[in-house]
């Protein structure tokens, strides 16, 4: 067994975290403020802003908040709300409370207003804060980790440094029993058929076919796809280009399973997440930005995502750390506080891809056992969340889901 750290945070479903985070969590756009106002005095010391910003309620914005709430990196949630919004708070502040960790839910309509919401949201604060002291620690190995992978800004340099680095990394956690997950469905247009060849059994095979082709009808209704002006200022002519080397992040294992924003894998292995919206087109670009996507695979219970970038990012993440994986060696050299690997190097001389996936591995591990992220010493916690409709998957995309 691959022992990370003796002092991880325990949970009462069995999964550990790697911080103890506690969320202050709006419930509709009106009530953004207030919850901001509550959290940011304690924004260098672990409470972090979440929230969704919608009036009418939806299913996966449910789910999604649901899931983030009661991830292993949280250790108390403080919900806002206006008090009109159609979100489903009682139901949210329910799931919360049955997971075991502390949790309130102030309504600005009933206690006052904004300064008395704000007053009472930070006193709820500091004493959740003080609670979460006495969490229960314990052990954490490397097959008790779920980790995921993402692209953002990728330039001609990403789909042979950065994302097949990753790649390397993601075949040793596998090999450990880890959970790896990786996603960008629509980004993964033209490597279908290789992907589909690597599945766990047939009946996989043919769902992340499906997974794809859905992907190439849903950008083909919008009349865009995920091919962005500065991917071409980069160097990258095609999106079967660019899906190249997304799919690289996957590495070389089997694949497990396919899942879609809110699953959680039950056992160790790789596992493609699903992004796109099922259905008719009713809701726009499936992400709006990288940080939509980190926001899916940490409800998908990852505990670090590592986030490959050719042409730069300066992002991180709230509730999970975000591992900047730096594809073009000029850019890390302007970027360089906001990077963590150098991956390219590689083209330099100056180190070989197996060094490169030795070293996120190592990076991954030490993140899971206290050590910041850049993103993290740089207070970045960036959070999106939208409106989507997805159908359950079934026990053909997982076994144990069965």
């Amino acid at each position: 067994m691959s022992l990370i750290r003796t002092d991880a945070f325990l949970r009462s479903d069995g999964r550990k975290g790697i911080r103890n985070t506690v969320v202050v969590v709006y419930l509709v756009e009106c009530a953004h403020h207030v919850a901001r106002e509550i959290q940011l005095p304690f924004r260098e010391t672990d409470v972090h802003l979440i929230g969704f910003g919608g009036c009418y309620p939806n299913n996966y914005s449910f789910r999604m908040l649901e899931a983030l709430c009661t991830h292993p990196n949280v250790g108390a949630a403080l919900l806002v709300s206006l008090g009109c919004e159609g979100f489903n708070r009682r139901g949210l502040l329910q799931a919360i409370r049955d997971s075991g960790r502390p949790a309130e839910t102030l309504v600005i309509q009933e206690t006052g207003g904004t300064r008395s919401t704000i007053e009472r949201g930070r006193e709820w604060v500091r004493a959740a804060k003080l609670q979460l002291e006495s969490t229960p620690r314990g052990p954490l190995a490397a097959h008790e980790l779920v980790v995921g992978t993402v692209c953002g800004g990728s330039d001609g340099t990403s789909g042979i440094t950065a994302n097949p680095g990753i790649g390397r990394a993601f075949d040793r956690l596998v090999a450990e029993g880890a959970v790896c997950i990786f996603e960008e469905t629509g980004e993964l247009i033209g490597c279908e058929q290789i992907m589909a060849a690597r599945a766990a059994t047939p009946e996989l095979s043919k769902i992340l076919l499906g997974a794809v082709a859905k992907a190439a009808r849903y950008y083909s209704v919008l009349g865009h796809g995920s091919f962005a002006p500065g991917n071409a200022d980069g160097g990258l002519t095609t999106q079967e280009e660019k899906s190249m080397g997304a799919y690289s992040k996957s590495g070389s294992a089997n694949i497990s399973g396919l899942i879609k924003p809110g699953d959680v894998p039950r056992a160790g292995g790789l596992y493609l997440l699903d992004v796109v919206p099922d259905g008719d087109v009713r809701f726009g670009f499936p992400n709006i930005n990288d940080n939509a996507e980190i926001a899916e695979l940490i409800a998908c219970g990852s505990h670090v995502t590592l986030f490959s970038t050719g042409r730069g990012s300066v992002v991180g993440s709230a509730i999970s750390p975000v591992i900047k994986v730096c594809a073009n060696p000029e850019t890390y050299r302007n970027l360089r506080d906001d990077m963590d690997i150098d991956a390219g190097r590689i083209l330099e001389g100056r180190g070989t891809l197996d060094e490169v996936g030795a070293e996120i591995h190592r990076l991954t591990l030490a993140v899971a056992a206290g050590e910041k992220t850049a993103s993290e010493a740089l207070g970045h916690q960036e959070f999106v969340l939208g409106y989507k409709s997805f159908e359950p998957i079934g026990p053909a995309c997982h076994p144990s889901y069965a």
